[in-house]
């Protein structure tokens, strides 16, 4: 059982990848690649998408520290400009434009369509990578190894638990999209890049301090 430290960790892990990653704004390009699929088709590839986005994500949250010690990146510096990418994002869908962690138009011509660009650049792009490895300086720096060995763990719950939700999402896409329509679909998606720009803020303001801290 959790408590509430952890708790708070978790939810605020899963909010932040989950907001990041908005399954709902690829409702509309997983449908567009999806028609004239079966039904099983369709599933298979849900399937896959949601496997290959976790992969990605959690292969970032263990080698993201690694990265950062190979470029002599701090994990503030790290936080900072992660925020930074997250905030600019969050102020492209807000005020309109072409998000980086948007999946490029994909021409039609193939069966499979899972990894690119479903999950990646689609699910897992740019900003979600940035979510994640924000994370794993959190785990470097906590103070002993049962502290870390928890963090690792809550992380990597919030990031299975985001990708089930995406997988969820993109199963139910011709629902979803049926009920929200294009101006729904308009307005969720403004209000996510509130939320983003509120998350590149905190992760900024976490990083200021720790690199001021000398972290």
């Amino acid at each position: 059982m959790l408590d509430s430290v952890s708790f708070k960790y978790f939810l605020g892990a899963l909010i932040s990848l989950v907001v990041i990653t908005n399954p709902l704004s690829k409702i509309p390009l997983f449908m567009s690649l999806a028609a004239g699929m079966t039904h099983e088709q369709r599933k298979q590839q849900a399937n896959l998408a949601a496997i290959y986005s976790f992969a990605v994500m959690f292969v970032s949250l263990i080698g993201g520290n690694l990265i950062l010690s190979f470029f002599g990146i701090s994990f503030g510096a790290m936080r900072v400009a992660g925020g930074f990418v997250i905030a600019i994002i969050g102020t492209q869908m807000l005020f309109g434009g072409q998000g980086p962690n948007n999946a490029p138009a994909v021409q039609r011509g193939k069966e499979d369509y899972s990894f690119f660009p479903l999950a990646m650049p689609g699910i897992a792009g740019p900003g979600t990578i940035a979510v994640v490895i924000g994370y794993s300086t959190k785990i470097a720096e906590a103070p002993e190894f049962a502290s870390m060995a928890e963090t690792f763990l809550l992380t990597t719950l919030a990031i299975l638990v985001t990708s089930i939700i995406a997988w969820v999402t993109l199963r139910s896409s011709e629902f979803c999209a049926t009920r929200m329509g294009p101006s729904g679909m308009a307005v969720f998606s403004k209000l996510i890049g509130f939320f983003l720009i509120c998350i590149g803020v905190q992760f900024m303001g976490s990083g200021a301090r720790a690199f001021i801290a000398g972290g």
